[in-house]
C-alpha cells in the first residue's frame, strides 16, 4: 500500500560501541539499498483513529506542519473484509496513512507503526526473512499495489508495499525519525537485521545518551541512531521503566523551531504531554494530536561539550 491521493494502501533506537557501522561503506557512510527502498519520501506513520476524530486530527496536523491531505475514499485495503475511511497526508516533515475504520480492525493491523516503499515485493520479503525478520502478513494485493507485515527481532512490526504504477513525492525537507523502542536483549539483534535489510549504516550508537530525552532526567541510556534510503530510524534501547508518554510515539519531526511549533499545535488542539528538553544536539518535545497520535517534535542545536539536557 501507499501514498496516493486516490485509494492508498496503510502504510517507524542506542551507544559508541561500533567503530565500523554495520551496511556502511569504506568511508563509513551509509550503503543505499537501491534494489530494496525508494526513498524516504514514501516512508509513512501508520495512523488508526476512531471516524469521529478523523478530521479534528488531520486539520490539526496539517495546522502544525503544513502540507495538504488527498481526497478521502472509502474501501477495503486489507486481505480480509473490512472497511475503512482512508486519507494520505503528505507534509514538509514527513507522511502519515491513516485509517478510520467502519469495521472492526483485523488482526495484526494496527499493530504496524509505519510503511516503507520496497521496489520489489518478492525482493524485499526475501531480503527481510534473510536479514532475520518474519513475515506475519504474506504479501497481498491491494487496489494499487502489493503489500506485507514484517515482524523484527524485539518484536517491532513494519508494513512494506509497493505500486504497480510509479509514484511520485517531492523530496522532504527534513526526514523524520522511526522511533523504536527494544530491549537490551534484542537491541543488537533488532539493529543488526534492519541495517542489513535495509543496507542502511550506524551514524551513531550512543551508550551514555541523556535519558531525559525520554523522561528520565539525570540518568543515561544506549541510543543508536541508522540512516539508509528508507529513512532515519532512532533505536532506543531501555529496561522499559518509562514514564508517559515515552514509548507511546512513533515518529519524531524535525522542525525548524521546537516552541514556535508547539504554539501552531496548541492553537489547532495539540496536547504537549512533554515541554521541550534541551540535549545536546536537539530540542525535543513529545505532543498528542486529536484522536491520540503520539509524536515527538525536535530542532537540531549546536552540541555545546558536556551538556546533559535540561527542562
Amino acid at each position: 500500500m501507499s501514498p496516493s491521493t486516490l485509494r492508498f494502501a496503510h502504510k517507524i533506537i542506542f551507544s559508541i560501541a561500533i567503530l565500523v557501522p554495520l551496511g556502511s561503506d569504506a568511508a563509513g557512510q551509509p550503503a543505499r539499498n537501491s534494489t530494496i527502498a525508494v526513498g524516504p519520501q514514501y516512508g509513512t506513520a501508520h495512523v488508526y483513529v476512531a471516524l469521529s476524530d478523523l478530521d479534528a486530527f488531520v486539520n490539526s496536523f496539517v495546522a502544525t506542519f503544513g502540507g495538504s491531505p488527498s481526497k478521502r475514499s472509502v474501501g477495503n485495503v486489507l486481505p480480509v473484509p473490512s472497511s475503512a475511511e482512508l486519507q494520505y497526508v503528505l507534509t514538509p516533515e514527513g507522511a502519515l496513512s491513516i485509517f478510520a475504520f467502519h469495521s472492526p480492525v483485523p488482526f495484526p493491523f494496527g499493530q504496524e507503526r509505519t510503511g516503507y516503499m520496497v521496489v520489489d515485493m518478492d525482493k524485499a520479503v526475501k531480503a527481510a526473512r534473510l536479514a532475520g525478520a518474519e513475515v506475519i502478513v504474506e504479501p497481498f494485493k491491494d487496489p494499487i499495489g502489493m503489500d506485507a507485515v514484517i515482524q523484527w527481532p524485539g518484536g517491532v512490526k513494519m508494513q512494506i508495499y509497493s505500486h504497480f504504477k510509479p509514484t511520485t513525492n517531492p523530496p522532504l525537507e527534513t526526514i523524520p525519525d522511526n522511533r523504536v523502542y527494544v530491549s537490551r536483549d534484542m537491541a543488537d539483534k533488532f539493529t543488526r537485521a534492519f541495517v542489513g535489510f535495509s543496507g542502511g549504516g550506524i551514524v551513531d550508537d550512543d551508550r551514555q545518551a541523556d535519558a531525559g530525552e525520554i523522561g528520565r532526567t539525570g540518568d543515561s541510556y544506549r541510543r543508536i541512531r541508522i540512516t539508509s534510503l528508507f529513512g532515519n530510524l532512532q533505536v532506543l534501547v531501555t529496561d522499559g521503566h518509562l514514564p508517559y508518554p515515552f514509548g507511546q510515539e512513533v515518529a519524531g519531526y524535525e522542525v525548524r523551531d521546537v516552541n514556535a511549533t508547539l504554539e501552531k499545535a496548541r492553537s489547532a488542539g495539540v496536547k504537549v504531554l512533554s515541554p521541550p528538553y534541551r540535549t545536546r544536539d536537539r530540542n525535543t518535545a513529545i505532543v498528542e494530536f486529536p484522536g491520540g497520535y503520539i509524536a515527538e517534535v525536535h530542532s537540531m542545536i549546536a552540541p555545546e561539550p558536556g551538556h546533559r539536557g535540561t527542562k
